[in-house]
């Protein structure tokens, strides 16, 4: 079955009927089935290579002793200077 045949105006207009919790309750569950077989999900050759850069990115910042990642107070810092 395609997603059209399947997403009819009915099953559209389903969805748009839902509360904005139960549309995210939604997103929820289909984002649940999908990793339980992450091998299942296509990955483009760019967002492979971005996956790629990042994890050299980390594997090379606990080389060096850094921490990993950015800490959320530095975040949010540049979360709020995008306003």
């Amino acid at each position: 079955m395609d997603l059209d045949s399947a997403m009819d105006d009915s099953g559209v207009k389903g969805i748009e009927a839902l509360s904005t919790d139960e549309r995210l309750e939604l997103l929820e569950r289909v984002w649940e089935s999908l990793s339980r077989s992450p091998a299942d999900v296509p990955v483009t050759t760019e967002q492979k290579a971005e996956l790629d850069r990042r994890s050299g990115e980390l594997d090379q910042d606990l080389a060096a002793g850094r921490p990993l990642g950015v800490p959320w107070d530095e975040v949010m810092r540049q979360l709020r200077a995008r306003r």
